[in-house]
């Protein structure tokens, strides 16, 4: 039961959620996520995959508030998937310290980076709106331990994929999880740069 071996808060959420029994993906995924491999994990539409995603970030960061940098990066799709996952996380960060915020293209960057230096934890983008916070020294990553991708299949579109190649340049040290429900041959070639000794979760 991997539920059970999580930050007690995030047991405490999970039962206010009236989440009690882990899907086979998440029983699969979860353990593997937590300790600290590079992880591609596969599985379809309603088998969990943004649940864990949260629930990793927030056992990584082991549900507290600490310094200033983000420590975790969540990469999405465009504005609306964005706001969806915020809207997400703020269900399991309600009530303790960790501070969420969301990025896309149609912010002006130097708002973003005026929001993001005030002090932030959990950063959730898109491809292109991150590039130009990278490339314009918006955002300290040297705090930075898990870098999570949702449905990955968009990163297939050669603008998204080389926006993403240029971000994990600049990342020397994290673990990457991408979450998509097949394995494109595409994604696959990320073992080859950020995905070393990746490990696979396929249900």
């Amino acid at each position: 039961m991997p539920f059970k071996k999580l930050h007690s808060d995030i047991q405490e959420k999970l039962e206010y959620l009236d989440i009690i029994k882990p899907t086979p993906f998440q029983s699969s995924s979860i353990p593997v996520i937590k300790s600290g491999a590079n992880v591609f994990c596969t599985a379809s539409k309603g088998s969990g995959k943004t649940t864990t995603l949260i629930l990793t970030t927030l056992q990584k960061l082991k549900c507290e508030a600490v310094g200033n940098a983000p420590r975790a990066v969540v990469l999405v799709e465009n504005k609306e998937k964005a706001m969806e996952l915020y809207d997400a996380f703020l269900m399991y960060t309600k009530h303790n310290s960790l501070r969420v915020y969301v990025g896309y293209e149609q912010l002006h960057v130097d708002v973003q980076k005026s929001e993001i230096f005030m002090g932030i934890d959990i950063l959730i983008s898109t491809p292109k709106s991150m590039n130009k916070l990278f490339l314009l020294n918006g955002v300290n990553i040297s705090e930075l331990k898990i870098f999570s991708i949702d449905d990955a299949e968009f990163l297939i579109q050669n603008l998204a994929y080389t926006a993403l190649m240029s971000i994990t340049k600049s990342i020397k040290k994290c673990q990457f999880v991408l979450y998509s429900e097949q394995m494109h041959p595409k994604l696959k070639r990320f073992e080859s740069f950020f995905m070393e000794y990746s490990k696979i979760v396929s249900i």
